[in-house]
């Protein structure tokens, strides 16, 4: 946890009020005493400082200063086949900690129908996922995920204006094309399965206005390939 990310209803006053996951961090691996200074932050807000005034074993209060904007958002709108749960929660903590804040989680040929019915996909389990990994990256903007478990309704009802004003790109390890490097305009970027997306999803993406690209002769997991194809789309 390399940032300490608050709620309004945990602030009263510029001082927070921190107990559970949060409060043990403090005491079990920052080994925080009072009058010591963390790095804080607002969800969708400011970052910024907080001295400790109180700490004990059940809760501890910060007086908090924000005044630091968040890092850039990355202009990336991600389509990505519903991975298994395992890889799903790793995932998820990878997407919010590069800065991409649209996140469509949608079916596929190869995304097996008991995925749908994981506890993951709850609201307040999505939240979790993606807050750890906004307080890895040091970022307060909470990534807006949208569920969509039909790909056909999906791709010819809504695809069109979802990739308006950018480059939609689909990551297939069957074509010629190199996945492009260092973009500067914003990119709507679909990920498969396992497997990758069967001939009928890609025929109906490039349809859609997707272009086709590789990373290599290599298939990785949606896990790396992830990070992946972010990195050599927006380097750091």
């Amino acid at each position: 946890m390399n940032l300490l990310l608050l709620t309004a209803a945990q602030i009263t006053d510029n001082v927070a009020t921190i107990n559970g996951r949060q409060l043990e961090h403090l005491l079990k691996v920052q080994r925080a005493e009072i009058g010591d200074s963390v790095r804080v932050g607002l969800v969708n807000g400011l970052m910024g400082q907080a001295i400790i005034t109180t700490l004990d074993t059940q809760q501890a209060s910060l007086h908090i200063i924000l005044n630091t904007p968040p890092p850039a958002i990355t202009p990336l709108t991600l389509i990505l086949a519903l991975p298994r749960p395992k890889m799903l929660r790793r995932s998820l903590q990878t997407i919010a900690a590069m800065g991409v804040k649209t996140l469509y989680l949608i079916n596929s040929s190869r995304v097996e129908k008991s995925f749908w019915q994981t506890p993951l996909l709850a609201p307040e389990a999505l939240e979790e996922q993606l807050l750890l990994g906004l307080e890895q990256a040091k970022d307060t903007l909470m990534p807006e995920i949208h569920l969509r478990k039909l790909f056909k309704p999906f791709v010819e009802d809504e695809l069109t204006e979802i990739i308006q004003g950018s480059q939609a790109l689909v990551a297939h390890p069957i074509t010629d094309v190199p996945c492009p490097i260092n973009c500067s305009a914003p990119v709507t970027l679909a990920i498969g399965p396992e497997g990758g997306f069967i001939p009928y999803e890609i025929e109906k993406l490039n349809q859609a206005g997707f272009e086709s690209v590789h990373l290599g002769p290599r298939i990785l997991r949606v896990e790396n390939a992830v990070p992946a194809l972010i990195s050599r789309l927006f380097p750091a």
